[in-house]
């Protein structure tokens, strides 16, 4: 179980080869994740978070195998969410006057979610403990990343930044550091972690990392709460942080559509043609959005310049499927994208106008009023659908 990090720090969380899905439903975990618990071993013994409640026994019978439980001076808890604090209450059985260091607002989501009085001890943002050795833990407030409650704590001497939810993937791997992984699968998990969790507290997070560069803190490892344990080249996922917290956008146009008889699948795939006969350079992407994954689909929006969304008109509106999603777009307050709508219908048609309706209270630019047609599109049509993607392409 317990896995060197360094000199005295040790990994002592549970890998969940088996998870499929998190937050409920509302985020698939293709990969699985990791819940990542660190305990650091100086003149003080100090158990940074913990893991989700199913593994709560599992994980303090097995912490009990590598130290006395009894040994454990101080508890940090970085967030209270229960895939990081799970495990407290069975591990409080045993311990209940260990100290507990956290946010004010963790007291409270500890609190509403446990309903136990443990010993919490409030930080915040420059406050340090000593734990012995000249080593201190420095405590960072990382409010609304991204609870309210969330925090960051850095170790001094070994330079170590353990993170929680910030700068994590959900990415279950026995390798535990970033080296040693399929780069390209840590860099999909990361962008896909941040597009869909990170993606609405952008400007908040933009001055949260400048606030903490300006403690001017040698950072040599990032140990996150899910997922790998940044030590080679750590800055790397700070410096794609401060560049995804930039409304960001890549030279991609991103179609997305979902259909009854194939008429709007048909429109879908000539406005694609058409946005790359007008321009080469753009990467344009087509998704049926009833056969493909909602989270990724969130992760190319967040990627794209433009977003092109299609539906046909059922019962005067669109597809329920088009407006729950629509409805998670809303929720990410992305910014800096332009968007626009298409669609079949044979009797009122009000699909298009529904979707920009949508689009616009989303915060997206709205490009011009949409591509209707009416019934299944024929030869003539489906030209015009192609002209209306060269249109888009140059909007």
């Amino acid at each position: 179980m317990k896995k060197e990090v360094k000199s005295n720090v040790s990994w002592v969380g549970k890998v969940d080869w088996e998870l499929q899905n998190f937050h409920g439903y509302e985020y698939s975990t293709h990969k699985g994740s990791t819940y990542n618990s660190y305990l650091i071993q100086e003149e003080k013994t100090v158990l940074i978070d913990t893991v989700w409640s199913p593994f709560a026994e599992e994980f303090v019978e097995n912490l009990a195998k590598e130290i006395d439980l009894q040994r454990i001076d101080y508890i940090i808890a970085n967030h209270g969410e229960v895939d990081h604090s799970g495990a407290l209450p069975v591990l409080m059985k045993h311990i209940p006057n260990t100290p507990i260091y956290c946010t004010a607002n963790a007291v409270k989501s500890l609190k509403g979610q446990f309903h136990q009085d443990w010993d919490f001890q409030v930080v915040k943002t420059g406050d340090k403990l000593d734990i012995g050795n000249g080593k201190e833990l420095i405590f960072v407030e990382m409010t609304m990343l991204h609870w309210p409650d969330s925090m960051a704590t850095y170790l001094t001497k070994d330079n170590i930044l353990f993170s929680n939810d910030a700068f994590g993937q959900h990415y279950a791997t026995d390798c535990l550091f970033n080296d040693l992984v399929d780069q390209c699968d840590l860099f999909n998990e990361s962008i896909k972690y941040y597009a869909n969790i990170l993606v609405p507290f952008s400007q908040i997070l933009r001055k949260k990392l400048d606030e903490v560069l300006a403690l001017n803190l040698p950072i040599d490892i990032i140990a996150t709460s899910h997922g790998v344990i940044w030590r080679d080249n750590p800055m790397q996922i700070v410096e794609k942080y401060a560049e995804w917290a930039n409304d960001y956008q890549e030279n991609q146009i991103t179609i997305i559509y979902d259909t009854m008889w194939n008429g709007t699948k048909k429109l879908a795939e000539k406005i694609a043609e058409g946005i790359g006969l007008a321009d080469s350079n753009v990467v344009v992407k087509v998704y049926n959005l009833s056969k493909s994954d909602e989270n990724d689909l969130i992760t190319e929006v967040f990627k794209s310049k433009t977003l092109i969304l299609g539906s046909p008109t059922i019962s005067n509106s669109i597809l329920h499927s088009m407006a729950g999603f629509i409805q998670l777009i809303k929720g990410m307050k992305f910014k800096n994208k332009k968007a626009a709508a298409f669609g079949c219908y044979g009797w009122s048609g009000e699909a298009v106008k529904v979707i920009n309706g949508l689009l616009k209270d989303a915060g997206l630019h709205i490009i011009d009023d949409g591509f209707r047609n009416h019934w299944n599109p024929n030869e003539d049509q489906l030209a015009k659908a192609l002209e209306y993607g060269k249109k888009i392409a140059k909007a």
